[in-house]
Parts: C-alpha cells; structure tokens; sequence
C-alpha cells in the first residue's frame, strides 16, 4: 500500500472515530437488548464492527453490567475504534451511583490509557472521560451544602415480574447520573448517612421509591399492547417523611411474540420511570432543595 493511501486509510479511520464519539453523545433511543449478548459480541466478536456496535448499544443502554467489558475492552481490543467507544461508553456510565468496586475498576483502565494510550484520539477520550467521571466526584468528601439521595428498592403488584425492581431501580439510578450528577448516590466511606454527618456537611437529604401498579397485555392477533402504570414516592431522609407522590403511565405497541412482549414491557417500565424522574423528581428536589 502506498503512504497516500495509508494516510487516507488512517483519516477515514479517524473521522469515523470521531463520528462515533459524537454518536454516543447524541443519545438517541437504544431497544433494550440483551445485555450479556452484547457483552459477548464485544468480547468475542470477530468483526470489529460488531464488536463497535455492541460497544455504542452497551453505552447507550446505561447499565452498570456493562462496565467490566467496556473496561476489558479499552484496555486490549485491537480496534482504536472500539477502545474509543469504551472510553466515551465508561463516561456515560460510571456515575455517582456506580458500586465503588465498579467505579475503580473504570477509573484505573481510563488512567492507564490516558497514559499509555497510542493512538491520539482514543487517548484524549480517556483523558475526556476522566474528567467527566470526576466532575460528579466528591473524592472521598461531601460538599457543603450537597444533596443525597436514597434510592429505594422498588416494587411490584399483582402479577408483575419480580425482575421489573430491578429495571425500575436501574433506569432511576441511571437518570440522576446523567440529569443530576452533584447529587450524591452513594455516601463516601460507604453505608448510608446517618442524621448527625447530614447536618453537619449541611447535606440535603431525599428518599425515592415506587411502585410498579399495573402491567398488562393485551394481544389482537399478531400485535400487542403493553400497558403499564407506576407511583413514586420522595420523602425526606432518613425520617422517610413522605412529601411527594407522582404517578405515571405509558403503552408501547410490538408483535404477540413472547420475546417482544417481555422486551415491551421492559421499554414501557423504562419510560415511565425515566419521565417521572427527568421530569418530576429531580425538580421537585432541586426545588425543595433551593437550588
């Protein structure tokens, strides 16, 4: 290959890096696939556009699951492509919320590559998503003034999935990362603050819970809607004196296959709670709070 057609080849190469990035931050709505399928693909994936692919989708679907493979790939994929689309998927990741063991396991990988990084663009993505991970950092103190937030663990009624806790409790967790980012997930030292340490860092304190009320389907031949209805709670903490109550409610269209039933009513979940917290919660807190 002759060097014109090498620097061509690289420049392609970087502005598709480059495209990438500002695709991840674009956000965009992602289906929520399944998780350990795109941790495989990133893992295993012969292609590297597959493995890209599965990278992007992993970022996009904000689960904490993700991290351990986004870190394995930022530190040994052979596509500067991928290991791109890890830095810029751990920034979008790794929040106030994240579990401490998680966090490090993210901030060590991005270090190293920050450092010894050899391609340009990938290490200023590294360097890009430090910053950003720190920026909602307390390192190890609380800030005067700060606000706290206990996020409950959900639940069900009736008939609903166990599982749905789960998701209701993610996407909540997710949506203060990346609306709220000051507000503090996870108390530094670990455990949970007691009344003493909040007044005395002067920190505002809130719980948040909900419920998932109703989920239903009902099936007209090859489609399906899914319905789903969802109450949230913010009281204050840790007297857990109720002042907020919020409900919320969605239907998402799909075929009657079991597959995409299960995947509908997931995305349904997903939205409601999403709405209710953008929305809703963090306001009605930032308000409360004075800010």
């Amino acid at each position: 290959m002759s060097r014109r057609a090498q620097v061509s080849c690289s420049a392609r190469r970087m502005a598709a890096l480059a495209f990438i990035v500002a695709l991840l931050f674009a956000g965009g709505n992602v289906r929520a696939d399944n998780i350990d399928t795109l941790i495989g693909q990133l893992d295993h994936g012969a292609d590297y556009k597959v493995r890209l692919s599965a990278a992007l989708s992993l970022a996009k679907l904000g689960d904490s699951r993700a991290i351990p493979a986004l870190v394995k790939a930022l530190a040994g994929d052979s596509d500067k492509a991928v290991r791109g689309a890890a830095a810029v998927g751990l920034s979008k990741l790794v929040t106030g919320g994240t579990e401490k063991r998680l966090r490090s396991q993210a901030v060590a990988a991005l270090e190293k590559a920050a450092r010894s990084e050899s391609d340009a663009l990938v290490k200023k993505q590294a360097q890009k998503a430090l910053e950003t991970i720190r920026g909602g950092d307390t390192g190890g103190s609380v800030v005067t003034g700060g606000i706290f937030v206990d996020v409950g663990p959900m639940a069900t009624k009736g008939d609903a999935p166990a599982e749905m806790r789960d998701v209701m409790r993610r996407t909540t967790t997710k949506v203060f990362g990346k609306s709220a980012r000051e507000m503090l997930l996870s108390w530094p030292g670990g455990g949970t603050p007691s009344k003493t340490q909040l007044a005395a860092t002067k920190t505002n304190a809130y719980h948040v819970d909900g419920t998932l009320t109703e989920l239903g389907v009902k099936e007209k031949g090859a489609m399906a809607v899914i319905s789903c209805k969802i109450s949230m709670l913010i009281a204050t903490y840790p007297e857990k004196s109720l002042f907020g109550f919020l409900n919320g409610g969605a239907s998402v269209q799909g075929s009657s296959s079991p597959d995409d039933i299960a995947l509908a009513k997931e995305d349904c979940v997903t939205a409601v709670v999403e709405d209710l917290v953008a929305n809703k919660i963090i306001p009605t807190i930032k308000t409360r709070s004075g800010q």
